[in-house]
């Protein structure tokens, strides 16, 4: 019965992420959860852990601390209202309230944490190089790290929709394989007996808060697998999409520590030297191999960084 709750309640979730510049009023989410909006707040707040409002202004407030962060020449008033504030003034008291400072004053600051971050000895950074492709006639870049002398490979392409069949985790998981390891395993045996599982194949995880602006045990993370649209679900085992759009795609050979810096080169190498900013869909990671079989371990990954022209 539980798993039934929490699937009506990822619903909601799911709605909510994707319609945050819109009004989202306690009656019509309910009616997505199948729940009369009584019982709905009630239960909203006993499976997410915070009530409705606060879940939905906490989301806008850290979408925005985000875009704040990595897309630093945007104006605060466009942030804002982008996040769903009726009004930059309505934005700044909620943020004010949240982050104990103005938006302008949190921008300031983070630009000059990355900086300092930058100038640690042994972050010595990254030399971003554009290219174009011949074949295509696309523009692709190399990030040659300098530290590794290692070379990665990021291109900016549309990706099609998929639809997806997904467990959710709220909470820390950074550098926890055991957890990843279970959730796609709970999906693995899912949809074996389903016909869904063979060499194409597709697992990914999608990353629907920003670690540097959300609270470690507010994380939410999506493990999932591309199916038919038509495929059914039931019980904790949820069924969504991942919407097609253009994609900054930045290809890696990663052991299980390396993940976080791979994410580090996206968004603080890569991002600022590309010309474009992130949008408001969530980034997510393609895996290409099973690591297992790997001669070194390691996991043959695709981060893909939503993106738009800067």
């Amino acid at each position: 019965m539980r798993d039934e709750y929490v699937a009506r309640i990822n619903r909601v979730v799911d709605h909510i992420q994707d319609h945050l510049q819109e009004e989202l009023t306690l009656e019509s989410l309910a009616r997505i959860a199948c729940f009369s909006p009584y019982h709905f707040h009630r239960i909203f707040r006993s499976i997410v852990g915070e009530p409705l409002h606060q879940f939905i202004k906490r989301v806008r407030l850290e979408r925005a601390a985000s875009h704040l962060i990595w897309a630093p020449q945007r104006p605060i008033t466009e942030i804002a209202l982008d996040a769903g504030f009726a009004s930059p003034a309505a934005f700044a008291r909620a943020f004010r309230d949240r982050f104990g400072m103005s938006a302008s004053e949190y921008r300031t600051e983070q630009e000059s944490k990355n900086g300092q971050a930058m100038r640690k000895p042994g972050n010595a950074g990254a030399q971003v190089e554009m290219y174009v492709d011949p074949g295509a006639w696309a523009p692709k870049w190399r990030v040659i790290m300098q530290e590794k002398n290692n070379e990665v490979n990021v291109e900016v392409k549309e990706l099609p929709e998929r639809t997806i069949a997904y467990l959710r985790h709220t909470g820390p998981y950074q550098g926890n394989a055991e957890l990843f390891g279970r959730l796609f395993g709970q999906l693995a045996q899912w949809a074996g007996p389903r016909g869904l599982l063979g060499p194409q194949t597709q697992f990914l995880s999608v990353y629907h808060d920003d670690p540097a602006t959300t609270e470690p045990e507010k994380l939410r993370l999506t493990c999932a697998l591309v199916v038919p649209p038509d495929t059914d679900v039931q019980g904790e085992i949820g069924k969504s999409t991942v919407l097609a759009g253009r994609y900054a795609v930045g290809h890696f050979e990663l052991s299980t520590e390396e993940f976080t810096t791979a994410w580090d080169t996206m968004y603080a190498d890569w991002l600022p030297a590309s010309g474009y900013q992130p949008d408001d869909r969530p980034p997510m990671e393609l895996y290409l191999n099973d690591a297992s079989q790997h001669p070194e371990k390691k996991h043959i990954v695709e981060i893909c960084v939503p993106v738009k022209p800067l």
